[in-house]
């Protein structure tokens, strides 16, 4: 039964022409119902003012024997704003409203299709132009032309063509100009037939394109798409084809994900204007490397999708062609999402054709790599040949060659980004760029495998992506592949891999190096497999531009450390090995922006210690700068003499005028110089004052303690037996209260004595001496001129602040307070003769340290009373040597230097004063609730019957031999007289003991801290030759302060760190010794300049920690850096992380010890400069 559906036409025209209406109502001109709906009319409405809500319809009649095809849709034009709509109002039809010719003057505002309208534009070359915009939606169809007779152009020029769930149809071709082009789930359909006037069709779009929603724009012949600003494929089905595709002029493509550029269309389309590839040309299409600058649609070129002058492409969807062509586009990036392919779009055919046999199977395309051969009934049939120039391919790859037979495999397509002349600023690559062959496939396998059961063609060969590009970015899952396809399971063998060049338009060397590629997916050019028995194409080929001097690789990367390249290229043999001549032993080649393009290649050294260009250290470059390590060692030892011999020659012009001491008298507290004799005539004169004021002393008390901050000068309470008939004991003890209070020292002064210990005891040791001096003139003060005296029975010594003084040796550890009498005492027996004050105590001054040796001090008083009984050049020489013995006595040591001073006692001494009744014994006294006691002497007679009652009428000048001899019971039987002499001292109150042989058995000492010290710094005998020791002591001097310049001078130049460390561990401890020496050598007499070598030996002591220190840093730093040792290492330097390190350290340290030992020397020649003293014939030493 044959049925149709028969729309009748009616037509029905209204119009109305007023001013202005009001009201409300329907205007309709809708075709009738019926079996065959009739069709819309016509409403035309000129109104300037309207104010009112009427209906107006013009729509086509209801089929009642078609429901899908109502009648045609009427028009209803507004002639005020010049607006034409045509609408259904949603009755769905096949039936077209005609649309003939639009006007010219004045222009229509806005069309508007809608509510499943269609409409025809049925006139050939006819324009359809409006002022505003073309609207279509709900269904609404626009078609141009007639189909099937696709043989006029049609133009569309409009601000915006929208479209909404519509079509719009040309038969022929199209130009289209808007501003403006949004499609939602819309298509464009353009059917260029088989005219080739009309096969080309341009859309421009000069602000927007977008497609969205599953949108087509499709032609099935060639299709330009312009603009000016932003084409948009949004997401999924978003479509834009033809068989030529040019994109161009915008600034700004992207491809969002699901959507697709596509030229040609797909392979089961025909048209005669499917692009004819170029599958037999032996040379490069000109178009390819050089491409036009108009970017106009031409089908003449060889490419089937071009995106021309556009800024920005964004690739998140496919874009797929045969021959795909970037140019002038500033950049690409292809997300992880993107695919850009043109794999399987190549030839069938082709230079690299397989060849096959008559079954058809046969082996896989060639290209870049020779194509597998194809196995069958044991026989190979090969392969396709390799062709094309690796350098610049631009070949489609070849498929099997048989692509007259179903199945046939077709190679990869060309994929050009830039040209020669316009090179791609930046491709950033996150997903793939393909330009694969084509693989057997499974699905004809399955569908035709009774028929077709030993057909198995090759697969066809990888294609060509040539980049023309300046930088490169490969993400991590991208893929740049032109792999060959597969062959089939009956034995068809692999495709040939294709070529890939990457051809930089403009590398950058020297200081402007960047680097242009930044690879972190893969690059493949594989064969295809083989199967059955078929084997596998040949790998294709992947090359770059050749890189200019010092780069190298596809990548123009930088030559590898150590290497230079001085042509151009790109394999990396052309890198070659730097001379390892010219490399320093401590140095490393290090990267240089833009590899090294010449020798000598550029280094470093291997840390910042070293300085270049021989990576030296600062002490290296000096010693190497005067011929190296012997000759510098030889130069620096001249020049460290001839400074010496200066200073020598400076200093004994500077100092002979002092060295030669005038015989002055002592003053009251002075220490004397016991090292020279005293002369008869020297002692007559000094005579008459030392008798008068020894006439009035009657008795010296000594204060307790060293006069420390710890342990302060103190005195006993209880007055001495000696002076309780002078003083009043209540007022004794409290005159001794004052003193043990202003003796004793403020907290905030030992504080800053225990600080600077630390820190550096050189200057602890002068803020000790400078307030213990101070101490001593605020105690003489007080006594002098602010104690009333009152302790005194004496009125005349209160009444003039006399009777009572305060003195100390010149060591400023021993104070002690003489009692004198004010001359208007009664009672009988005072001042007490010599012998009555027997056993006397004589206590030494020091403590037998370094800095205050013991030490006899022999002032006017002791000189005067002792001359009652001794002549005084006997007691001056018996003071004398006993300093001199005494200066041997060592602290940490005193059991055995102690033995030397006794057995010198007597073999020296006694046998001396036994002459006249005296005898002397070493003994200790006054001990402290610390542990601490005084040593001296203690005096006594041997003898009260034999000794004479005074010495003023004797002649001094006698010999020893012609005065009274030492009684024979006290020879016989020495000990008898000592226990004797023990039990005086008792019975007189004494604190204290003798030390003998046997008691210094028994004797035990603590040891302080510095205990080892006093094996390096001591005091020993004057050896002489003291010009010769002072130059001697002046070259070890300069070379101290020379080898430590060079030690802090390498110090610095290995580690800050390290610099300071010794610089301050302890503070300026290596630099005070050498001004300290300086001043020691260029001071003026014998005990200043002692003083002051002292002073030096204790700076140079002090400065071992800092050497120390030295050698601790520099222990780390080689036991830290060891293993960087190389292997041309210098058998002789100064570095402190070789195996020379030590060297300045141990230097400097046995300097100073060589020079702490001759400065006890210097210091025993400005002491004792009479030799005699020392000597251990006693006859010597007393007629000397």
């Amino acid at each position: 039964m044959l049925s149709a559906c028969v729309v009748l036409p009616l037509h029905t025209y209204n119009y109305f022409s007023v001013e202005s209406r009001t009201g409300s109502g329907r205007i309709s001109a809708v075709g009738g119902n019926g079996f065959a709906g009739g069709g819309g009319g016509r409403v035309s409405i000129k109104v300037f003012s309207r104010r009112d809500d009427t209906d107006i319809f013009a729509h086509g009649g209801r089929s009642l024997g078609c429901p899908e095809n109502a009648g045609a849709a009427g028009t209803y034009y507004d002639a005020v704003p010049r607006k034409l709509i045509v609408s259904n109002h949603n009755l769905s039809t096949q039936t077209d409203t005609l649309l003939l010719e639009f006007p010219k003057q004045p222009l229509w505002t806005n069309v508007d299709i809608k509510n499943q309208a269609k409409t025809l534009v049925p006139l050939y070359w006819s324009r359809v132009q409006v002022r505003g915009q073309i609207r279509l939606s709900c269904g609404a169809v626009l078609s141009f032309g007639l189909a099937h007779y696709a043989s006029s152009e049609f133009e569309l020029m409009a601000e915006e063509l929208l479209m909404s769930d519509s079509v719009v149809k040309i038969f022929g071709a199209l130009r289209m100009s808007v501003k403006m082009h949004l499609m939602l789930n819309s298509k464009m359909l353009i059917d260029g037939g088989a005219d080739a006037l009309v096969a080309t069709s341009l859309l421009e779009a000069s602000n927007l394109v977008v497609l969205r929603g599953s949108s087509v724009i499709h032609s099935n012949a060639n299709l330009g798409v312009h603009g000016q600003g932003f084409l948009n494929l949004s997401g999924p089905g978003d479509l834009i084809e033809a068989q030529h595709l040019v994109l161009s002029l915008f600034f700004s493509i992207y491809v969002g994900p699901g959507s697709l550029l596509r030229g040609p269309l797909d392979s089961g389309s025909s048209n005669l204007t499917k692009p004819q590839l170029n599958c037999e040309l032996p040379n490069c299409p000109m178009e390819l490397l050089h491409p036009p600058e108009d970017c106009n649609m031409n089908s003449t070129l060889t490419f089937t999708l071009q995106i021309c002058r556009v800024e920005d492409v964004i690739v998140e969807g496919i874009v797929s062609g045969s021959v795909i062509h970037f140019h002038w586009v500033r950049a690409v990036a292809v997300h992880s999402s993107g695919v850009i392919s043109a794999s399987g779009l190549g030839c069938t055919g082709g230079m690299g054709r397989g060849k096959f046999f008559v079954n058809g199977l046969g082996g896989g395309g060639g290209h870049g790599g020779k194509g597998g051969d194809g196995y069958y009934d044991g026989k190979f049939i090969e392969g396709g040949v390799s062709y094309g120039d690796a350098d610049l391919p631009c070949e489609l790859g070849s498929g099997s060659g048989n692509d007259s037979l179903a199945g046939a495999t077709a190679g990869g397509g060309i994929i050009v980004m830039g040209s020669l002349e316009r090179s791609l600023s930046s491709l950033s690559l996150g997903g793939s760029l393909r330009a694969d062959g084509e693989s057997f496939g499974e699905d004809f396998l399955e569908q035709y495998s009774r028929t077709f059961s030993n057909i198995g063609p090759g697969g066809g060969s990888g294609g060509t992506i040539l980049l023309f590009v300046q930088t490169l970015a490969l993400g991590n899952s991208s893929t740049i592949s032109t792999v060959g396809g597969h062959g089939s399971p009956s034995g068809g063998g692999g495709g040939g891999g294709g070529r890939i060049h990457f051809h930089w338009s403009d590398i950058p060397v020297g200081d402007a190096y960047l680097p242009i590629a930044r690879v972190r997916g893969s690059i493949v050019t594989g064969g295809g497999f083989g199967r059955g028995h078929g084997l596998a194409g040949q790998n294709g080929s992947i090359t770059g531009k050749a890189c200019p001097r010092g780069l190298y690789g596809i990548f123009c990367e930088e030559c590898p450390v150590g290497t230079f390249k001085n042509v151009s290229g790109s394999d990396r043999a052309l890198c070659h090995a730097c001379p390892s001549l010219e490399l320093p032993h401590r140095a490393i080649y290090v990267t240089v922006r833009g590899g090294v393009s010449e020798t000598p290649c550029p280094y470093k050294c291997i840390s910042d210690r070293y300085h270049m260009p021989k990576c030296y250290t600062a002490l290296e470059e000096l010693v190497y700068t005067f011929g190296g390590p012997w000759l510098f060692s030889l130069i620096l030892l001249g020049l460290l003499i001839l400074l010496a011999l200066v200073l020598s020659v400076a200093r004994t012009k500077y100092v002979t005028a002092d060295e030669v001491p005038a015989p002055l008298p002592a003053r009251q507290g002075s220490r004397l110089d016991h090292s020279f004799p005293f002369l008869e005539s020297l002692n007559e004169v000094l005579e008459t004052n030392r008798n008068e004021e020894s006439q009035s002393h009657v008795h010296r008390m000594y204060f307790m303690g060293p006069n420390t901050f710890g342990e302060p000068w103190h005195l006993p309470h209880s007055p001495p037996e000696q002076v309780t008939e002078i003083v009043y004991e209540d007022a004794f003890n409290r005159f001794v209260d004052e003193i043990n209070g202003l003796a004793a020292y403020q907290w905030w002064e030992g504080s800053i004595y225990s600080i600077l210990s630390v820190f550096a005891y050189p200057l602890a040791w002068s803020w000790l001496q400078s307030r213990r001096k101070k101490k001593l003139q605020q105690l003489r003060e007080y006594v002098r001129s602010e104690y009333d005296h009152s302790c005194l029975r004496s009125c005349r010594s209160r009444a003039l602040y006399e009777g009572l003084k305060v003195a100390a040796t010149s060591d400023l550890m021993l104070a002690y307070v003489d009692f004198f009498l004010g001359g208007d005492e009664k009672r009988a027996g005072l001042p007490p003769r010599l012998h009555q004050r027997f056993p006397m105590s004589i206590i030494f001054g020091g403590n037998g340290s370094y800095m205050a040796p013991f030490s006899l001090h022999s002032d006017n008083i002791l000189t005067s009373l002792m001359s009652q009984c001794i002549p005084p050049t006997i007691w001056y020489r018996l003071v004398a040597g006993l300093n001199a013995q005494l200066r041997l006595v060592r602290r940490g040591h005193l059991k055995l230097t102690f033995g030397h001073v006794i057995s010198w006692l007597e073999t020296h001494a006694n046998p001396a004063l036994s002459a006249y009744g005296i005898h002397v014994d070493l003994a200790w006294f006054q001990p402290t609730a610390s542990g601490y006691c005084q040593f001296g002497l203690l005096v006594y007679a041997i003898d009260n019957e034999s000794m004479p009652p005074a010495l003023d009428g004797q002649d001094a000048s006698l010999p020893p031999e012609h005065q009274s001899r030492m009684p024979r019971n006290h020879r016989e039987n020495p000990f008898e007289q000592l226990r004797l002499i023990d039990h005086w001292m008792s019975q007189k109150r004494f604190s204290g003991g003798i030390l003998h042989t046997k008691s210094l058995r028994m004797f035990k000492e603590r040891k302080a801290i510095c205990y080892p010290f006093s094996f390096i710094v001591c005091n020993g005998k004057p050896v002489g030759h003291q010009d010769l020791v002072g130059l001697v002591i002046s070259i070890l001097l300069l070379g101290d302060f020379s080898i430590v310049l060079l030690t802090l001078l390498q110090l610095y130049s290995i580690s800050l760190l390290d610099f300071f460390l010794v610089l301050f561990i302890l503070p300026l401890g290596l630099l005070f010794p050498f001004p300290a020496g300086i001043s020691a050598l260029f001071s003026h007499g014998p005990r200043r300049s002692a003083g002051l070598a002292r002073i030096y030996a204790l700076w140079n002591i002090t400065s071992l920690i800092n050497v120390v220190v030295a050698f601790t840093c520099g222990l780390i730093q080689y036991t830290t850096h060891s293993q960087k040792k190389h292997s041309n290492f210098q058998s002789w330097n100064f570095s402190m992380d070789e195996s020379g390190w030590w060297v300045l350290p141990s230097g400097l340290a046995l300097c100073k010890i060589i020079q702490s030992r001759l400065i006890d020397c210097h210091v025993a020649n400005q002491e004792i400069q009479d030799h005699s003293l020392y000597s251990n014939d006693p006859d010597v030493f007393w007629q000397t």
